[in-house]
């Protein structure tokens, strides 16, 4: 049970002050005797001890009509979540040699940005209560999703990431420093980041270990992976009629400055050469970093608002029938 908007609530503080502007008096009569002595004089009934329920009913109805505002919700799906308390960026490489297709998926042969997506839906399906956040680089790192519990939102911007959409280059520096920077203000218990590329620092101003000392500096433990298969890559070109060819490129992962950037902020470094080792890689980071914490969390919420506004409507049809009917007096 929650309050959508509790902050609405503050207008309960309204009511004393509705009720004591209220006139005291009855309304003035419409014909004017020459005394009513006679009338006052006698027995009242037992009606009269009962308008008192009237602003009784008047006031509930005001009650109930601020709480409907406030939507009050009741959680009706749960589901438990893991890993709480566990900040992670997602530093991915997008430069010209992602396009290489050393990899696989179901559909057949595929790029490592294509392969790089899939892998890491799976792994962010698996930590429904961290922060994650995605950092794209090249020749320069761009941040495409700050920190989120909206995996969603996050997913949905690894999707539009493309091949291109930066000048090219490998800036492995620049990227682990903006990675960095984004978990720089994080209280989380735990903070890393994931830094995956198939190339070599050959652009930015801030050299990979530089921004590895940063990083530990700030209690951030990074993993880093080298994606691409040992020896040569098919790379894909056009020919003069269009067609898309293949040509062999060499694989020049800079593996000490990864194993290096990893030894400094206490994390692993990883090689993938394939679909299943890149997975692999994946499982084990997730493994490394989970907490045993559980706790449920509501997914949806039936909304009761409608029913405090049919309350409150009987409550005001109620107090109106029986002002004009059993409970009604002269002027």
């Amino acid at each position: 049970m929650q309050l959508h908007d509790p902050w609405l609530l503050l207008l309960l503080f309204l009511l004393p002050l509705l009720f004591w502007l209220q006139p005291r008096g009855g309304k003035e009569a419409a014909v004017r005797y020459s005394s009513l002595d006679l009338l006052r004089s006698l027995t009242h009934t037992g009606k009269r001890h009962w308008r008192g329920i009237l602003p009784i009913l008047r006031g509930t109805a005001l009650f109930v009509l601020i709480l409907a505002l406030a939507r009050p919700q009741l959680g009706k799906a749960e589901s438990q979540y893991y890993g709480e308390g566990i900040d992670i960026v997602l530093a991915v490489d997008i430069s010209s040699s992602m396009l290489s297709e050393d990899f696989s998926l179901e559909e057949g042969r595929a790029n490592r940005l294509e392969v790089v997506k899939s892998v890491v839906t799976d792994f962010v399906a698996t930590r429904g209560g961290d922060r994650i956040g995605l950092v794209l680089f090249s020749a320069r790192p761009y941040t495409q999703c700050p920190l989120t519990l909206d995996h969603g939102w996050l997913l949905q911007n690894l999707a539009r990431a493309e091949i291109g959409m930066i000048e090219d280059g490998t800036a492995i520096g620049s990227a682990l420093a903006t990675a960095a920077g984004r978990l720089e203000h994080s209280d989380a218990e735990s903070k890393i980041i994931i830094l995956l590329t198939d190339g070599q620092n050959n652009a930015g101003k801030i050299s990979p270990l530089t921004a590895a000392d940063a990083a530990a500096a700030l209690g951030i433990k990074v993993y880093t992976i080298g994606a691409g298969t040992r020896g040569l890559a098919p790379y894909p070109t056009r020919d003069i009629f269009g067609n898309t060819v293949y040509r062999p490129i060499q694989v020049d992962i800079d593996e000490e400055a990864l194993t290096k950037i990893a030894a400094v902020t206490q994390g692993r470094y990883f090689r993938a050469t394939d679909t299943a080792s890149l997975q692999s890689i994946y499982d084990t980071i997730d493994q490394l970093e989970r907490t045993t914490f559980s706790a449920p969390r509501y997914l949806d919420y039936y909304e009761l608002y409608p029913w405090c506004v049919l309350f409150a409507l009987v409550l005001v049809s109620l107090e109106t029938s029986l002002n004009h009917t059993v409970l009604r007096t002269l002027p």
